[in-house]
This record gives structure tokens, C-alpha cells and sequence, in this order.
């Protein structure tokens, strides 16, 4: 198997598109084509269904789009391992983190680590919790920042910070003066959740089905900045640790108002790894920032 060809296929496997992957790769859509006609052949597998949406992964296509991003996540911390003897900082840390992370800690997080390492890049994606330990479980993130995830024997949590999950309310809602909420009054709003596959939406399942309650769930969607937005708006409640809706907060544009429940208020973010592979050095480095600032956000972080 010859690696061009299975650097060409896993390009067009993660982008779903030849025209896409021949784009990124510079080269053109045909010897794309070619170099995965070849690979077809040479494993006596159809590894792609085409259609005019573009392309999609075969059940065999799947097996080797896994082990081919194990393939180049390997040859990616060869490379920084061979970078470290040098006395180089360069590499690439993979992050998978929730949505509301990308707006509230990390922008400062990652400014203030690009001016120490300036040769040092990220990729990063955002995600449910659920996807995220998908991801580290697969080896497509070298740290992941979930929220209330289950524990689970191969991930390996760095750091904690207990962040009670706030009722958001738009300054004109009739909730905007409360100083406290329970699930009797939240049930009697309309209300803007995440995907089951969300640990927000984990925790309010839980929480409402214990107490026997049943919301009015207008939204259900992968985007947590749209339940955020469709608080703002005044018609619906949505929900998020209020580290998440900082600057939203400051600007007056929300209100984030405590909910009086055991779950809400033991809600958890968490900077987890997976526990058997060893991360990279630029990895490593930015662990430690990461750590840092949890601890630093109030006296219920927790870490090592």
C-alpha cells in the first residue's frame, strides 16, 4: 500500500469530497481519482459510495479511514519527537473541546500560548461530550474539555472545574429579575436544549425525570451559540455555565440565573486525556496552560 495514495484517501475520507481533498492536497480531482482507484484495487475493496452529494466511507472504507488517521497521527509525533531532540517547539496539538469554550476561555488561552510558542499550531474542533471521548478514544485529539462526562477507565482526567449550570433569560424575560429558579418554574417556559448526546442535556434529562417533570422543549440542536441566541431573543430559556456566556454577561445581553437543583449546581467541566498514549510535547506544553487557567478560576477547580 503505497503512502501517496493513502494520504490522497484519507484527506477525501475527511472531507467527504475529491474536488475538496484534491483542492487542500493541490493536485488535481483526477489523480485524486486515480490514486483511490489504485488503493480500491490493491485491498479489493470499494472503499467509497459516490454520489452527486460527493462521497461517503463503505463499511471497509471505514476500517481503513481508522487505522490511517492512527497511521498520520503517529508520523504527526514522530515528527515533533524528532522537532524536541533539536530543541525545537514546533507541532501540532489536537483539541476537542464544547462549543461554549471556543468563545469564553480558550481565545485568551490560545493568544496567550502562541506568543511563548509561536511555531506551535492547533486543531481544534468542537463537539458534543459524547464526541469528544469519541475522539480521544480514537486517537483524533490529544485533549479533550468535556462537560459532565461519564467516567470511563481509559480516560484519564486531568483537571476539574465545578461550574453550576445557569438559566439564561433574556434582561426583558419575565424571569430576568429572579435571583433563583427551580424546574417547576423552568418547566413552565419554553425552552432551547442541545442534543441527548450533549452532558448539558444529560444532566436536565436527569433532573427533570427525577422530579417527574415535563419541559416544553421547542429547540433541540447541535449548536449550543443557537440556544444561547434564541435565549437572548426573550421567547425561550436556555442553559449553560455561565464561564461559557461571559462576555454575553457583561454586555447585558443575558442574565444567567442559578437553578436550585443537586445536578445543576455539581456540574462539571473537565480536561481529560486518553490515559495510555503519551502526548506530544507541544501537547504536553499546552496541557499545562490549560491546567493553569482551570485552577485559576475559582476555589472548586481540582487537578494534578
Amino acid at each position: 500500500m503505497r503512502f501517496l495514495a493513502l494520504r490522497y484517501f484519507n484527506e477525501v475520507a475527511k472531507l467527504g469530497s475529491i474536488r475538496k481533498a484534491a483542492d487542500r492536497l493541490h493536485v488535481a480531482p483526477s489523480a485524486v481519482s486515480r490514486q483511490i482507484a489504485q488503493l480500491e484495487h490493491e485491498l479489493d475493496a470499494v472503499l467509497f459510495e459516490r454520489s452527486k452529494m460527493g462521497v461517503q466511507l463503505t463499511s471497509a472504507g471505514e476500517v481503513l479511514a481508522r487505522q490511517s488517521n492512527r497511521i498520520f497521527r503517529d508520523l504527526e509525533r514522530a515528527r515533533t519527537e524528532i522537532d524536541d531532540l533539536r530543541g525545537l517547539r514546533r507541532g501540532e496539538v489536537s483539541l476537542w473541546v464544547i462549543e461554549g469554550l471556543v468563545s469564553g476561555l480558550l481565545p485568551d488561552l490560545l493568544a496567550e500560548f502562541h506568543h511563548r510558542y509561536p511555531q506551535v499550531s492547533f486543531r481544534i474542533q468542537t463537539g458534543s461530550t459524547d464526541r469528544i471521548i469519541e475522539a480521544l478514544l480514537e486517537d483524533e485529539a490529544d485533549i479533550g474539555i468535556t462537560f459532565n462526562a461519564p467516567r470511563r477507565p481509559e480516560i484519564e482526567v486531568i483537571a476539574e472545574h465545578v461550574e453550576p449550570i445557569s438559566c439564561l433569560v433574556a434582561p426583558t424575560h419575565v424571569f430576568a429579575d429572579r435571583t433563583e429558579l427551580n424546574l417547576d418554574d423552568i418547566c413552565t417556559q419554553t425552552i432551547a436544549l442541545p442534543e441527548h448526546s450533549f452532558g448539558l442535556r444529560q444532566v436536565f434529562e436527569r433532573a427533570v425525570a427525577k422530579r417527574q417533570r415535563s419541559p416544553q422543549v421547542l429547540v433541540t440542536t447541535n449548536s449550543l451559540e443557537l440556544t444561547k441566541r434564541m435565549a437572548a431573543t426573550g421567547q425561550v430559556l436556555a442553559f449553560m455555565p455561565a464561564l461559557t456566556v461571559i462576555a454575553e454577561l457583561h454586555s447585558g445581553g443575558l442574565r444567567a440565573i442559578p437553578v436550585a437543583d443537586p445536578a445543576f449546581e455539581a456540574a462539571r467541566s473537565s480536561i481529560s486525556v486518553h490515559r495510555d498514549r503519551p502526548l506530544p510535547h507541544a501537547a504536553q506544553e499546552f496541557l499545562k496552560t490549560l491546567v493553569n487557567a482551570i485552577r485559576g478560576l475559582s476555589p472548586k477547580a481540582t487537578g494534578r
